[in-house]
């Protein structure tokens, strides 16, 4: 059975996790972390390093404030990490790219199986539609709760988008500042907080004429702990490096 340590454990998704697991027979959780020492089933520590179990991998659901710690505790200890947090400065994402030499770090911005085909779609669709002239923006939409924004998600799109267009996209978040008209090589992202809208983004390919829009509806959160459950069973005993959730699916 593989043996999962929680960081976050005390969050909405933590409990989410905790909860998908309890149904799966495949794995346990053995501990936790969160500062708030919520009350739990297994042993909950309020940082990594006091963490006194072992375990196969760890999922984070934490915020990006928590990861940097983390880090360094899953490098240390040489454990598997499924990084599910998104808002990752660059110093925080060089930090883990410099710590898959120590262990395995499966990073995504979306552990949803149905954002990452839509990571593929976009590529394609930028690849048909941007020489015939389309324009091409990202329109995402959160809880009133969720601290950054662009979502992470919606930033993985853009690059997903730009990687397919040779990288000569740059990204527009606000023209409130500037009265001009939108360049070619923009792709506009823009976020929206409101209610308990658990995940929503739009990739509008809009030409002379007609409007492609590709959309993905989360539901429930459910979807983002099935797929970082999933993530953690493949992680598991992997070898350093970098992974991703196309790997998992492959």
């Amino acid at each position: 059975m593989i043996q999962i340590l929680l960081n976050g454990c005390g969050g909405k998704m933590g409990r989410v996790v905790e909860r998908i697991v309890s149904a799966d027979d495949a794995c346990e959780i053995v501990a936790g972390i969160d500062p708030s020492l919520p009350s739990a089933a297994y042993p909950v520590f309020a940082t990594p390093d006091q963490c006194t179990v072992t375990a196969d991998v760890i999922i984070d659901f934490s915020t990006a404030a928590a990861v940097p710690s983390l880090l360094d505790y899953a490098a240390k200890t040489k454990t598997p990490l499924v990084l599910c947090t998104t808002g990752l400065s660059d110093e925080v994402l060089q930090q883990m790219n410099d710590c898959t030499s120590q262990t395995a770090i499966l990073k995504s911005a979306n552990m949803s199986i149905g954002v990452n085909l839509i990571f593929s779609l976009v590529q394609k669709a930028a690849e048909a539609l941007f020489d015939s002239g389309f324009d091409i923006e990202v329109v995402e939409k959160h809880h009133n709760q969720k601290i950054d924004a662009p979502s992470g998600t919606a930033l993985a799109i853009a690059d997903a988008i730009n990687n397919a267009l040779e990288n000569k996209m740059h990204y527009v978040y606000d023209r409130s500042q500037t009265r001009q008209k939108r360049e070619r090589t923009e792709i506009g992202i823009h976020a929206i907080r409101g209610g308990s809208i658990v995940g929503e983004h739009d990739v509008i390919f809009a030409g002379q004429d007609e409007v492609i829009t590709l959309s993905h509806q989360a539901m429930s959160k459910e979807i983002f702990a099935v797929g970082a459950v999933k993530a953690a069973k493949y992680l598991a005993g992997k070898a350093p490096g970098l992974y991703s959730m196309a790997d998992v699916l492959q």
